[in-house]
């Protein structure tokens, strides 16, 4: 469809750039906004009402998604997502491992990202260790890690969506959607914030359908992408090292979009505050948090955005299993944590001061 714009100045991979520079701010915008956060929606102290709002996205972003695929403007079959080798091994290790780690760091890593635009320097430092190790995983010393296990897979055949199964990709979706809505419904929030978390669970499909549809062009074709933090974290890593040589990408724009986006929020609703570690020992907890969260988003296919928000659109059993291990990961480290805690101030009169992030 691209091509049918008549542009001579910019190619499709400039274009792919600055739609994502938009959907980028506009996710930090609403994300600083409504506290949007996977891990606080399963172990804050304000569970029910981070996961009231993370479902609304999740059920807004399936109807989008699933409506964009019934209309024909794009389709699954040939993505990643849709492998039918499934590699289990990798997404349930991967899978942990983020969760693990972003209980650890206290905050996903699209939630580190939009604090990083607010001022929060251990967020900054998180996402940069994170792309860091995220890149070293893809291509570096632990690529070989990931290539061996990554050869662990299950062949699942049809029965890698969602749609092969009985009911179909309209039974389906509309299953994880009303189930989705109906919890968030409940969930004590205003109506105010499930609006805004709307318009982030819109930028799902508005990402998919800008890279796949409006920006096809078979001379010059570009990845079909949606929000997603692993593998735009590496990219961006190395564009600002090479940026001479490999030019930006959708990631790029993607990741610089959310920062602007959330410094934007931050200064104009306030929230802008420089903060940074407390102790040597905090510091230690998030660079192992960051990673475990490096290693664990290129294992398991994606982030909680990736293989969650935009994933599970897409009706991917190898998404919806990363995004169940990436909630039992981050499930157990809280236990363990908590656990933690608990013993080592028995025999004391102070509780141990967890970080606020």
């Amino acid at each position: 469809m691209f091509e049918s714009f008549g542009f001579e100045d910019i190619t499709t991979g400039q274009a792919s750039v600055l739609l994502a520079l938009v959907i980028g701010i506009a996710f930090g915008l609403l994300a600083q906004r409504t506290q949007f956060c996977f891990r606080r929606a399963l172990v804050g102290d304000d569970r029910r009402a981070a996961a009231g709002v993370w479902l609304t996205a999740l059920a807004v972003a399936v109807i989008g998604t699933q409506a964009a695929v019934l209309a024909g403007w794009i389709t699954f079959a040939d993505h990643r997502f849709m492998v039918s080798d499934l590699p289990v091994l990798a997404i349930a290790l991967g899978g942990l491992l983020f969760g693990a780690g972003m209980v650890l760091t206290r905050g996903c890593i699209s939630r580190l990202s939009v604090l990083t635009g607010s001022g929060n320097l251990r967020a900054g430092l998180v996402v940069l260790v994170f792309a860091v190790v995220a890149h070293m995983t893809l291509k570096g010393i632990l690529a070989p890690l990931r290539v061996a296990v990554g050869s662990v897979t299950i062949d699942f055949g049809d029965a890698v969506s969602l749609a092969a199964l009985p009911g179909g990709a309209l039974f389906w979706a509309g299953l994880i959607a009303i189930a989705a809505v109906a919890f968030a419904l409940r969930s004590g929030n205003k109506a105010g914030s499930l609006l805004m978390a709307a318009l982030i669970g819109l930028l799902v499909p508005l990402a998919w359908v800008g890279t796949g549809f409006v920006l096809f062009d078979d001379f010059d074709p570009i990845a079909m992408e949606s929000l997603s933090f692993t593998s735009p974290g590496a990219e961006t890593l190395f564009w600002a090292i090479a940026s001479s040589a490999i030019p930006a990408g959708f990631g790029t724009g993607l990741l610089g979009g959310v920062f602007v986006g959330a410094l934007a929020a931050s200064l104009i609703f306030g929230g802008f505050e420089w903060q940074s570690f407390t102790s040597a020992r905090q510091t230690g907890r998030y660079m192992a948090g960051a990673g475990m969260m490096g290693v664990g988003g290129v294992l398991a296919g994606g982030c909680t955005l990736g293989a969650g928000l935009s994933g599970v659109p897409t009706l991917s059993v190898a998404a919806i299993f990363a995004i169940v291990m990436i909630a039992a990961g981050a499930a157990l480290m809280n236990v363990l944590l908590s656990r933690s805690f608990s013993e080592g101030g028995a025999g004391s009169t102070t509780r141990p001061r967890q970080p606020v992030m």
